[in-house]
């Protein structure tokens, strides 16, 4: 690992901490969210004493991020479901679909040996004329990590958020969400369910109409089916993405139905809890059974932290699940149910670990010197990215991202690439070298929420001098220059930082290695201004453009360093 001497004692403070991250947060308990930042729409299953976990990734690239573990609370990403040019540039859009289309509410299971993945692609088309297509799909592998086959789309399959289902009789069985035919009010969903011929991955037979959910069955979405002493449950996502999102689940005799409600539902919520509860918006559930017999369930919730809010949005918590048999003497059907979080009925910060004896490790820094010769994985793009943005290999030991003529902008794709915010609060601070040739080309690091919410910090070349820039884009607004200021004596070395202290960022830079910092003074914005509207997450990261201008200009970044610190 490359290190500055002369580097402040901040920084210090932030290295040592990576070097030697790995230290327990308890010796009893894990804290919950298990995956920290943009993280919604868990999916998980077990291969024996492995488990593997999935997540939506929307407009993202690469997409679909697989995560392991071996005590369901310290996870390692090992791959994504698509990470090929070929997975999202035909029937999967990624290269110009909309803000908050492209992937949603995976399910990922495994069957005989083989790693299966069915997802939606949610992609309008530039033709506003035409409806919104959703291309729902599969991908297979034969290893979490990958390589995973191209999409296998399935024709006809009307909605959103697939559930694949492997039954003991050898049939595979497709679960998916439309609104019904004559819903009863907007929003309504209706869950249903048709046979998969899997040597051509058709849809075949009959379609069944299964359920419209437990309570009022507004958004009935996320369907997942299990199969336990015979009998089928299914479980729903229900109420939305907010604060009246929940878990129900229904049971019957046959895969077809007729399904029964659970009269106890939801079965996990925080509707029934303060705005300000420390989560909220819990939901989109999905089991996973222990070798030993126990369960958990993975759903996904939002962090409180400001407003009501959380930049990072949608993420992934954990809690343990018991079954429980109707204790009521009169009925002649005694249904066993899953009982979440059975102690408190709601998501905690603090549980008991499922594998005592073992801790949490928790890593909420992200560093990378770009000495490897591959991407980081943690590094997203906005869309499959331009050809030719940034090399590993023109400056080794540096990523060089060129400064090409796209900016930000809907549906489009820049010299932009970034990784999950984790906290509220942190400290993110790049090392780059930037001396540009031509006039108006910008190159720095960037907070960025959407293609109009973001907040971009940048040296910027202009009237032969170099300045630094702040741009704040904010939703249905042009972005605007919110302050620029010269540098003094820039010589081409320059170290960024942004700094998140109670929702309020300082932006700061140093030419002299680190030894002092300068303030942006004047500056006064917060972590609403890219605050998560409860759909995706923030990401941070780096920026170059040549605003519209062809150049051959670059910056080469040396480093990049992030500190989270967690509230809770």
């Amino acid at each position: 690992m490359k290190l500055t001497s002369s580097i402040c004692t901040r920084s210090i403070s932030i290295v040592f901490f990576v070097l030697f991250w790995q230290f327990p947060i308890s010796a009893q308990n894990f804290t919950n969210p298990i995956l920290r930042g943009g993280y919604p729409d868990p999916s998980i299953c077990r291969v024996g004493r492995d488990f593997y976990l999935v997540n939506s990734t929307f407009e993202y690239f690469p997409g679909l991020p697989i995560h392991h573990s071996r005590d369901l609370v310290n996870w390692q990403l090992v791959g994504h479901g698509l990470h090929r040019k070929e997975q999202v540039t035909a029937a999967v859009n990624l290269v110009d679909v909309q803000s908050d289309g492209g992937i949603h509410a995976p399910t990922l299971r495994c069957r005989d040996g083989k790693f299966y993945i069915v997802t939606t692609n949610v992609y309008s088309p530039l033709d506003k004329a035409k409806p919104t297509e959703f291309v729902n799909f599969v991908i297979t592998a034969d290893k979490p990590e990958g390589p995973w086959s191209d999409p296998i789309v399935f024709e006809g399959a009307p909605g959103i958020d697939p559930d694949i289902f492997f039954d003991e009789d050898g049939r595979v069985w497709y679960a998916g969400t439309h609104s019904p035919e004559k819903p009863r009010f907007p929003g309504e969903g209706e869950i249903w369910l048709q046979e998969i011929d899997t040597k051509n991955w058709k849809l075949t037979g009959e379609r069944h109409f299964l359920w419209r959910g437990a309570c009022g069955g507004t958004w009935a979405e996320g369907p997942h089916i299990y199969k336990r002493d015979g009998r089928y449950y299914l479980m729903v996502a229900e109420g939305g993405t907010h604060f009246d999102h929940g878990v129900m689940i229904a049971v019957s005799d046959k895969i077809t139905g007729p399904y029964q409600s659970n009269p106890r539902n939801p079965i996990l919520t925080s509707r029934h809890l303060s705005y300000d509860n420390w989560v909220h918006s819990t939901g989109h559930g999905d089991l996973v059974e222990l070798e030993d017999g126990r369960w958990y369930m993975v759903a996904l919730g939002i962090r409180g932290d400001v407003n009501r809010a959380s930049n990072m949005g949608r993420e992934t918590h954990l809690v343990p699940v018991r079954w429980e048999r109707e204790p009521y003497w009169w009925k002649e059907v005694k249904y066993e149910w899953p009982v979440a979080a059975p102690q408190s009925g709601r998501v905690e910060i603090k549980t008991p670990l499922p594998y005592p004896g073992g801790n949490q490790y928790r890593n909420d820094s992200f560093v990378d010197n770009f000495e490897t010769k591959a991407l980081n994985m943690e590094w997203n793009f906005r869309r499959y990215p331009l050809q030719g943005i940034y090399s590993l290999d023109a400056n080794p030991g540096h990523l060089r991202l060129y400064a090409k003529p796209e900016v930000i902008a809907e549906r489009g794709r820049a010299s932009l690439m970034g990784f999950r915010q984790t906290e509220t609060d942190f400290d993110y601070t790049a090392k780059m070298y930037f001396e540009p040739s031509a006039e108006n080309v910008e190159a720095g690091i960037i907070l960025f929420q959407k293609d109009d919410n973001y907040i971009s910090y940048v040296v910027e070349k202009k009237d032969g001098k170099h300045f630094q820039k702040l741009v704040l884009a904010k939703p249905k607004e042009e972005p605007r220059v919110f302050k620029r200021q010269i540098i003094p004596h820039y010589a081409g070395s320059i170290l960024l930082r942004v700094s998140s202290r109670a929702g309020s960022y300082d932006f700061e830079y140093s030419i002299d290695k680190g030894e002092s910092f300068n303030i942006f003074t004047g500056v006064e914005l917060s972590s609403v201004d890219i605050l998560s509207k409860g759909y995706t997450g923030a990401y941070l990261g780096i920026y170059a453009t040549s605003n519209g201008q062809t150049s051959k200009d670059y910056a080469d970044f040396d480093w990049v360093r992030y500190e989270g610190y967690p509230r809770n």
